[in-house]
């Protein structure tokens, strides 16, 4: 019941907002770079922004750095994907009305000749002990982001403490890192839909996905008007009842590159103790 009421809520809000205009008042996004190098973000915006009369602002970093924006009142709403530092930033009262969006999966990739032997497993644990045991080199994201968080998350199920001249911490976003990694032909671990964008590009292989850990579920969130005043939290509450609709997770699922569907709509499939 708890979830009808909530999906019922920002269905009604989603109404009334229709045909409002904000172009008074800019939205500002932070967003990690997997939403902006996917390309989905060029598809999505255009379309809430022509309904809404708003422009979206983009701020495409990691999750880290996308969450700390939002601290600091310096955006009015955040998209992200890291289920576990949105839930601290929705806790500590920074942001509210969280919400699912939608979902891809990570996958481990790099190169063909796969020198640590780890294509075709489904185990992305093991994969990370092999790519440590043979010192095959990885490349890191570094940089906070959902995708560097899911990492750190593989190498401590795993034992290891990644170190050594194998190990290349980039700092840098998922694009970047998968040409560096094509370029050395090194391994990495990334999104699927920033992969995908990337491939060609690359020539790095897919080599572990299907293990239920690399599901990777993305999560919208407004900032907290009461700590931030000044906040746009209308067009906040606007762009999240749009991305939450029939409309926005149509929109969502139907952006595909080369054929293949990069994000699977997901709003309400599950209840969110966080909406509020």
């Amino acid at each position: 019941m708890e979830r009808i009421l909530k999906a019922l809520t920002l269905g009604l809000l989603w109404l009334s907002l229709a045909g409002t205009t904000y172009a008074a008042k800019d939205i500002r996004l932070a967003t990690t770079t997997s939403t902006e190098n996917s390309g989905l973000l060029k598809f999505l915006l255009p379309k809430f922004e022509a309904q809404y009369g708003a422009k979206v602002r983009v701020i495409a970093v990691g999750t880290g750095n996308a969450l700390k924006l939002g601290e600091n009142g310096d955006v009015d709403v955040v998209m992200v994907h890291a289920r576990p530092s949105e839930d601290k930033f929705v806790a500590a009262g920074y942001g509210v009305n969280r919400r699912d969006i939608m979902y891809n999966d990570f996958i481990i990739v790099g190169p063909a000749n796969d020198p640590a032997k780890i294509a075709g497993t489904k185990d992305a644990v093991a994969a990370f002990k092999k790519i440590a045991e043979t010192r095959s080199e990885f490349i890191s994201r570094g940089d906070d982001s959902g995708t560097n968080k899911k990492e750190k998350i593989f190498w401590e199920e795993a034992g290891i403490t990644p170190k050594g001249d194998w190990y290349i911490s980039a700092g840098q976003g998922m694009g970047a890192v998968l040409t560096m990694a094509g370029e050395r032909q090194a391994y990495t671990l990334t999104d699927r839909a920033t992969y995908s964008t990337f491939r060609a590009k690359t020539g790095l292989t897919a080599l572990v996905e299907g293990d239920p850990k690399l599901f990777n579920p993305y999560g919208v969130i407004a900032v907290n008007p009461k700590r931030y005043p000044d906040v746009n939290y209308l067009g906040a509450m606007a762009f999240i009842a749009w991305l939450t609709s029939p409309e926005g997770q149509k929109e969502i699922g139907s952006y595909t590159l080369n054929g293949l569907q990069l994000f699977h709509p997901d709003a309400n499939s599950q209840p969110d103790k966080e909406c509020q």
